[in-house]
């Protein structure tokens, strides 16, 4: 199995190119689609990554393709002009535009999200950023809630995949949840849903009764 842990850094064939700051998944197959890894000193650079682009070994994430393959990649996220909106020549409110906007060809994800910016500059026009997400696909950024059926247990640190059809078999939740326990792996047939964060058809019991997903690990 592969272990894609949110937060986890990446390198390409020659250097290191950022760290993985959302998973891409399709919810219907329940399969990864993407990384999405953002440069650490170049925030809103990030890039989605085709998972047949990644090789995730020892808890490494490394991709086929050097720096500049990698500059090529689609943008993760994308500047669209808040057409429409009343910002009061340019010195409205972050609020007036928060959401706004679409993702171009991308399609919009089921946790995408907007962001204004440029406010407050003159008589710019108000832009918004919103995370690109392909058509159909559903993004799940790290320590995004997790709900069992009676109420939030914690918060996702990470997935499992199975390399054969890149499928999750896995939910990982975050170190130092409410049990104590270093790992707890919530397997994918206890998911409900992967939108607007990760819904179980479990309770908190059941939960914490789950096995560790590697024996002998606390």
């Amino acid at each position: 199995m592969t272990e894609f842990t949110l937060g986890a850094s990446a390198s390409c064939s020659d250097g290191v190119c950022g760290e993985v700051i959302r998973t891409i998944l399709d919810p219907d197959t329940r399969t990864v689609t993407h990384l999405v890894i953002e440069p650490r000193h170049r925030k809103m650079d990030g890039r989605l990554v085709p998972l047949r682009l990644v090789d995730a070994t020892g808890g490494e994430i490394r991709l086929r393709c050097s720096l500049a393959e990698f500059e090529q990649l689609e943008p993760a996220e994308e500047v669209d002009l808040a057409e429409g909106v009343d910002y009061g020549g340019g010195y409205g409110s972050v609020d007036a535009v928060q959401g706004y906007g679409n993702v171009g060809g991308m399609g919009v994800g089921g946790s995408s999200s907007g962001m204004g910016i440029g406010m407050g500059l003159g008589h710019r026009t108000p832009t918004v950023l919103s995370h690109a997400v392909p058509l159909g696909d559903t993004e799940v950024e790290r320590h995004e809630s997790v709900h069992a059926v009676d109420g939030e247990i914690g918060r996702v640190e990470g997935f499992v995949v199975d390399p054969a059809d890149d499928k999750v078999t896995h939910v990982l939740l975050q170190e130092g949840h409410m049990w104590g326990r270093k790992e707890v792996a919530i397997p994918v047939s206890a998911i409900e849903s992967v939108d607007a964060g990760i819904r179980l058809n479990i309770t908190k019991k059941q939960v914490e009764d789950l096995p560790p997903l590697n024996p002998g690990h606390p």
